[in-house]
């Protein structure tokens, strides 16, 4: 019997997403402008608060390539990366020309490790090299340690990036992530807790920022009868039709926060009385995590690979945790700081499936293959 793909995230409609489309094409609005886009901005800032200024545009990476042109990175500056995430939070670098400087993850968040932060930047400026922006990343959801990275931020005068692709919903004492940094970067790419289809967000502090985003998004195109360009620009507007998708999705995100988060206490419960697996959650009440994906923690590298193959024999897909970037074999000659904490937790840790939109005979045929996995490990 051919058993039906359990996916590890995979997209979830809340219904009213095909309304605002339709509207899309039967008022012609199908460019990168339109009144879903600006609708869809509105949305988020709502959801935001905090003042927020957002442009929508066509994916995250695009998002995090602004903020660094909007914090005037240049080539041969150097850029604090942290290493655990995926290849998109350090491409941009590279595509300005720019040098990222790697940091492990701490124990606590999987997120940027404060100690090393300081270590590496106090040691990149003793080499002539002050870093020009820090990228902060809300992993799987979990906010980073909010007031020690941004004490370190305001202490270097270094302005921080928050990379909250994957924490649309998530809070650090109350607070949206996205909100925390001089630039907050969002995704609505199809795996995320919400999607555009493809598509991401660019949350600013204030409207200039907003519209020079904007401006750099639509091929800085300037205000002339002709095309003018005095500055480099970029494809990077959202069309009007994702812009309605998101539309949609906006409408469901606390439900599908609850969802995720729902997903994570079902393996809390799975693993309650496994002492060889450790389930990622909030180190204290100050961190609330979307869960976007749960993950958990095995005794080591076999295990997790036995167990993932266990998942897959059965169709369920599950997924190691991101490759930290200074392993990548594109990233490697960069500088890294810290110790092996990401690399560990590389070589133990599996993405389980968390989608919002898995039912009840999913979760069961979750549950039987952990179960009849560990019970024979014992």
């Amino acid at each position: 019997m051919n058993l039906e793909k359990i996916w590890l995230s995979s997209p979830h409609m809340g219904g009213n997403e095909q309304k605002y489309v339709q509207e899309a094409f039967d008022t012609n609005w199908v460019a990168p402008l339109g009144p879903n886009v600006s609708g869809l901005e509105k949305d988020i800032e709502h959801y935001l608060k905090e003042d927020m200024h957002v442009a929508a545009l066509s994916s995250g990476t695009a998002a995090l390539h602004l903020g660094l042109v909007l914090l005037g990175v240049k080539a041969g500056d150097e850029v604090i990366c942290q290493s655990m995430t995926f290849s998109a939070s350090a491409n941009p670098i590279l595509y300005l020309g720019a040098i990222p400087v790697f940091i492990d993850s701490e124990k606590d968040t999987w997120n940027l490790c404060p100690i090393a932060l300081e270590e590496a930047i106090i040691d990149r400026m003793a080499k002539g090299k002050k870093p020009k922006a820090i990228i902060g990343v809300h992993l799987y959801g979990m906010p980073f340690n909010v007031d020690a990275i941004m004490a370190i931020s305001k202490k270097y005068e270094i302005p921080l990036l928050e990379d909250s692709a994957e924490a649309l919903g998530s809070t650090y004492k109350g607070q949206k992530c996205g909100t925390f940094g001089t630039f907050g970067v969002l995704s609505f790419n199809g795996n995320k807790i919400i999607t555009t289809s493809g598509g991401g967000a660019l949350a600013c502090a204030n409207k200039e920022q907003k519209e020079k985003a904007v401006f750099f998004a639509t091929q800085s195109r300037d205000n002339a009868p002709h095309y003018q360009h005095s500055e480099i620009g970029y494809n990077y507007r959202m069309s009007n039709i994702c812009a309605g998708i998101g539309r949609g999705q906006m409408e469901v995100i606390d439900l599908r926060v609850s969802q995720r988060r729902a997903m994570q206490l079902f393996y809390q419960e799975i693993f309650k009385d496994n002492n060889s697996v450790s389930v990622f959650k909030e180190p204290t009440n100050d961190y609330f995590s979307n869960h976007w994906l749960s993950a958990i923690v095995l005794e080591s590298y076999e295990k997790r690979e036995a167990l993932r193959l266990a998942l897959e024999a059965s169709n369920i897909e599950s997924r190691p945790l991101w490759k930290p970037m200074h392993l990548q074999p594109i990233f490697q000659q960069y500088p890294f700081y810290g110790g092996k904490v990401a690399e560990t937790l590389f070589e133990k840790g599996l993405c389980m499936p968390s989608g919002s939109n898995l039912q009840l005979g999913d979760l069961e045929r979750i549950e039987k293959v952990l179960n009849t996995f560990f019970s024979k490990s014992k």
